[in-house]
């Protein structure tokens, strides 16, 4: 069985299946179109699923002009049923990992997909998980569900778990050229995943099992939650010192070993950084252990939307306004410069808060047509925003812009000229040379 199972791999011969086609399994499924594999894709979304079988792709960072032939040869095949896995020797599964109110993770999807795999498990089968999680997911959710056919992991079907390591927006580093790490049950899982991921990227690290696995995807994204937080501090502490910190972030950028720059902001968003550190949170509880410093991270950074509201009102109160009934525009909700994906954006709780004062709130994204808003302790009543178009007589009647990202189509020179107030929480005003007194910067002298 191994060994028919490597040839398939090397002939490309084997059929890849892969759950859930957002941000991560749209790409990876492309990426394995394009090497030769027919490849099935399953969502729960009708209308992606409509789309796909079109040949029209719905994330930016999978062109159309990519996806169209490889539907076109039947390379790739998007359904919404289940079914269509019996026929896969690989399923992949790409599925959200969000948290709940309390923090605590969710793992409704990676629960779904494993049931759905279930009924259709085959002997000989690999299934890799890609979803970010706590370390023991593969082994302690997974597995259970699947050996509830009577199948046994390792011995009837290989399972495994690989990180997703998608940055949406990212032209340099993509599916197809990002190194993979990869952590079976069994050596031959392992290897098998190990051996399949290479013809996708060259760069393969093996690791002893699926905890590793999931432990360097959580260990990636709080370094990076940590580091943030920790500028972030540093922003409030170098307003009060009368020190723009973003001078000195460049600055100390001139190092060649031993920094690394990380930069300010409304707060952090995205799909990883405010959630994985809270998912090794509640797992390391379970060993008695409180990760102190990963929560304390996580805190600083979501004090961020409210230190943002602050220089809001005290921005409004330099002018003598107040923020009670205040036309307030947002510019940038996407979580990161430059694309569409607003998941976790910080702008939703900046929003919320700046609603909850009583502002009359709205908000331009090129990239995001509509914002949803609430639903929440913050904010209990569900908002959906749409997307104002910038105009010099909008910002005439606009008390306050707030830059959450800063997208390079927006003129800040020309806003700012405009504008009555701008706070800017991105930097991105820092080549405005005119009416900067206008400007109120986080992390600067203001």
């Amino acid at each position: 069985m191994y060994t028919q199972f490597l040839s398939k791999i090397e002939d490309t011969s084997a059929k890849v299946g892969v759950i859930g086609l957002g941000y991560v399994g749209l790409p990876l499924a492309v990426g394995f179109a394009k090497c030769g594999y027919t490849v099935i894709g399953v969502d729960a979304i009708e209308e992606k699923v409509a789309r796909l079988n079109q040949g029209s792709s719905y994330i930016p960072d999978v062109p159309t002009t990519d996806l169209a032939p490889l539907v076109t040869a039947n390379k790739l095949i998007a359904t919404t049923n289940y079914d269509a896995l019996i026929e896969a020797n690989i399923i992949f599964i790409c599925v959200p990992t969000p948290f709940d109110a309390m923090k605590a993770p969710d793992l409704t999807f990676v629960r779904l997909a494993a049931e759905g795999i279930a009924p259709r498990l085959q002997v000989g089968q690999l299934v890799v998980l890609q979803s970010t999680t706590y370390p023991g997911t593969t082994e302690e959710v997974v597995q259970p569900i699947l050996e509830k056919t009577g199948l046994v992991a390792g011995q009837d079907f290989y399972l495994a778990f690989s990180p997703e390591r998608i940055d949406p927006g990212r032209t340099d580093f993509t599916v197809e050229n990002t190194p993979k790490v990869v952590g079976g049950i069994t050596p031959e899982s392992t290897e098998l995943a190990a051996k399949l991921l290479a013809k996708l990227t060259p760069k393969i690290h093996i690791v002893s099992s699926p905890r590793a696995a999931e432990m360097t995807k959580l260990l990636e994204n709080i370094f990076r939650s940590v580091n943030i937080s920790l500028v972030n501090e540093l922003a409030i502490l170098a307003e009060r010192m009368n020190i723009d910190i973003w001078e000195v972030i460049e600055a100390a950028k001139t190092k060649p070993f031993g920094f690394m720059p990380f930069y300010p902001s409304a707060g952090v968003g995205g799909h990883c950084i405010p959630v994985d550190p809270y998912y090794l949170s509640w797992k390391a509880r379970e060993f008695d252990f409180y990760t102190r410093f990963i929560e304390l991270a996580a805190e600083v950074n979501g004090d961020m939307p409210y230190h943002t509201l602050n220089l809001v009102m005290r921005g409004l109160n330099r002018l003598g306004k107040s923020l009670k009934d205040a036309n307030v525009l947002v510019l940038g909700v996407s979580f990161k410069p430059n694309i569409d994906d607003a998941r976790n954006s910080p702008a939703e709780r900046v929003i919320e808060l700046l609603l909850n004062e009583g502002a009359k709130v709205s908000y331009h994204d090129p990239y995001v047509p509509h914002f949803r808003v609430g639903g929440d302790v913050v904010l209990k009543e569900t908002t959906t925003l749409e997307n104002s178009p910038l105009s010099a007589e909008m910002l005439a009647q606009t008390a306050c812009v707030v830059i959450v990202t800063g997208h390079r189509e927006i003129d800040y020179n020309w806003v700012v000229k405009e504008s009555h107030l701008v706070i800017d929480t991105a930097n991105a005003t820092k080549n405005v040379t005119e009416h900067r007194q206008k400007i109120v910067r986080l992390g600067a002298p203001n």
